[in-house]
């Protein structure tokens, strides 16, 4: 016997119901039944899935691997059988837009460039810390799009046959309390702020490295990082706790200035990316402008990276 989705949703049903008899009621089946069947499906995995007595049914770490995977593989099939459903009712049309995103300028402009394209095409969007994870669900269907950044020169997590197109390249620039000594300068020298605390949204690439190697180049070793979100690094630097690494196309509140770095030892490529063989794949093109278009705004809206681009061309929105 191989293992079919319904033997997941046996698995699943007895782990919610907390015993085989209340499984079976829910599941419709006599409890002798739903009862061999568990015994068969515990042959073809390889061990026993409950720990059953006379106060129910509870999943032994066997059972509890199996659950884990069973939690992701049926609302991922559920979500295929619908979608194939919506695509073929629309007559091959692709029925909706899903977009996943890392912290950056360009999703909200993306969306309200495919909503006001198509407004009768729902746009969804997920959020994660994470450029392999986002690849992960290009590959698993659970996306079509992924926005994600890489640092540098540094290639996009390697999962299967994504294809990635760079929609923009930015600086990093720093980000400092208004009232501080740099604040006002024109550009300023990473050695200068050597005296510094860090702070840096998270992300699972190479940023990091990079960083640390631009300080070493400097001539100096970077004092404490606090590694957290958007909204506590910004309080850490209008409170003067630390200096911001942030994307040039960030807008500053009120009480900060954002500050270029001499000759932008940090750079920060913004990729689109989905599966070629996804149906999909056939409006990428449109999407990648929307993308790039919704970059170059993220760019305009920003006084100093604006000024600062004047002088360095080979930075902003890809052609």
């Amino acid at each position: 016997m191989d293992l079919e989705l319904r033997h997941l949703k046996i698995v699943r049903a007895v782990a919610e119901a907390g015993s085989v008899t209340k499984a079976a009621t829910h599941l419709g089946l006599a409890q002798p039944a739903l009862t061999a069947q568990l015994k068969r499906i515990e042959r073809v995995l390889g061990g026993t899935l409950f720990d059953r007595d006379h106060t129910g049914a509870r999943p032994t770490p066997l059972g509890e691997l199996v659950l884990s995977r069973a939690r992701v593989l049926l609302p991922a099939a559920r979500e295929l059988q619908e979608e194939a459903v919506r695509f073929a009712n629309a007559g091959g049309e692709v029925p909706r837009y899903r977009v996943g995103a890392t912290n950056g300028p360009i999703l909200g402009g993306l969306v309200d460039r495919l909503a006001t394209a198509w407004p009768s095409t729902p746009v969804t969007t997920r959020t994660s810390w994470s450029a392999r994870e986002l690849t992960t669900m290009i590959m698993s269907g659970v996306i079509d799009f992924a926005l994600i950044g890489a640092c540098g020169e540094s290639q996009p997590p390697v999962d299967g046959p994504a294809v990635w197109l760079t929609v923009g390249s930015d600086p990093v620039f720093v980000m400092l309390n208004e009232d501080h000594p740099l604040a006002g300068r024109r550009e300023v020298e990473l050695g200068e702020l050597a005296g510094e605390q860090w702070a840096v949204t998270p992300g699972d690439g190479c940023f990091g490295d990079c960083f640390a190697a631009a300080c070493a180049r400097a001539g100096f070793t970077p004092q404490t990082i606090y590694e957290t979100d958007v909204a506590t690094c910004v309080h850490l630097a209008k409170v003067g706790r630390a200096a911001v690494l942030c994307q040039a196309t960030f807008q500053p509140s009120a009480g900060l200035a954002m500050v270029p770095i001499s000759e932008a030892p940090l750079r920060w490529r913004h990729l689109l990316g989905w599966h070629p063989d996804a149906p999909i794949a056939r409006v990428a093109p449109m999407v990648a402008g929307y993308a790039k278009a919704a970059h170059a705004d993220a760019v305009r809206r920003s006084e100093r990276y604006a000024a600062w681009l004047a002088g360095h061309p080979h930075f902003g929105t890809s052609p």
